[in-house]
């Protein structure tokens, strides 16, 4: 069988994602009952980050663990890509050595690059154009909370980045309606709009939000953005997500954030701290959802 990798979440069909996420759940009731497994055990995967990560860090190692397998955390200074070695000679090595690779670089064509010369699969941790570990993580949160998202309705606030592309190509999967707002000038790539015909652009985040199941937000500043923050301040401000935004839409809508968030600007301070908010439940599912990950694509589930 020949290996597959997950660089963005069209690399599966819908069937496959669906048992993935149907695979998390049961692995969340199983961590809850202390049931040990070990079908990685003898693998071996290697983190290799060219950003900070909190989350995916965590899940990737800590689900690695779980399983029964073992994990390599590199980062470029760690490694001779410090002195230029190119990431195909990388793959083709460590594709002697471990089982999988999860990489977090800005360049998706490096990812893409990796996957490429790589005989093992391939994880995109996020890059500046997806982020789709994340979205299985919200997707079952949604699922355990409020059902099928099929039909539904989610509101994405901000800017049109990583989060919002990834969320694009699943209301094209998972057949959302997605409502998104940004500043002028924020919106979402072409390339990215064009993946799905679910799609209304607003730039009034009330607008957006009325009617809607969920609603998702993001930083106004992600990794590498950090010299347009003051400008991004202030287009932002107007798209900030709070108590009374959320009051616009249903009346069960939840609120999601992939974390770190930053109170006070992209969200009120007291947000997370709200009964409508699922973020922590979101989090945590990052681990079960990296382990299914895991599963598929090391063996059969």
């Amino acid at each position: 069988m020949s290996k597959r990798d997950f660089i963005s979440l069209s690399d599966f069909s819908r069937e496959e994602l669906d048992e993935i996420l149907s695979r998390a759940v049961k692995l969340k009731e199983e961590r809850a009952m202390n049931l040990v497994r070990s079908p990685l055990k003898g693998k071996t995967g290697i983190l290799m980050l060219q950003q900070n990560s909190t989350r995916t860090r965590l899940a990737f190692e800590a689900g690695m663990t779980q399983l029964g397998g073992h994990s390599i955390f590199l980062n470029d200074q760690d490694s001779q890509a410090s002195r230029g070695e190119p990431l195909e000679d990388f793959a083709r090595v460590a594709s002697q050595m471990a089982d999988v690779i999860m990489t977090r670089r800005p360049n998706q064509q490096e990812i893409e690059a990796l996957a490429k010369y790589a005989t093992i699969p391939v994880i995109n941790g996020m890059s500046s154009d997806l982020h789709p570990c994340q979205l299985l993580a919200d997707m079952q949160t949604f699922k355990e909370l409020k059902g099928s998202i099929t039909g539904r309705s989610v509101a994405f606030i901000g800017d049109g980045y990583n989060m919002c592309n990834s969320y694009i190509e699943a209301s094209s999967i998972f057949d959302f309606n997605l409502r998104i707002a940004t500043p002028k000038g924020y919106e979402p790539k072409p390339k990215f709009l064009a993946m799905s015909e679910n799609i209304t652009l607003y730039e009034s985040p009330k607008e957006a939000v009325r009617e809607a199941d969920l609603v998702v937000t993001d930083v106004w500043s992600s990794m590498g953005q950090e010299k347009e923050s003051t400008k991004r301040m202030e287009s932002f401000r107007p798209y900030q997500v709070n108590k009374e935004l959320l009051d616009l839409a249903k009346n069960d809508v939840i609120f999601m954030h992939c974390l770190p968030a930053h109170r006070g600007e992209e969200i009120s301070p007291d947000l997370l701290d709200d009964a409508r908010s699922a973020v922590w439940q979101e989090a945590g599912n990052r681990l079960h959802t990296q382990k299914a990950l895991l599963e598929f694509l090391l063996g059969p589930i």
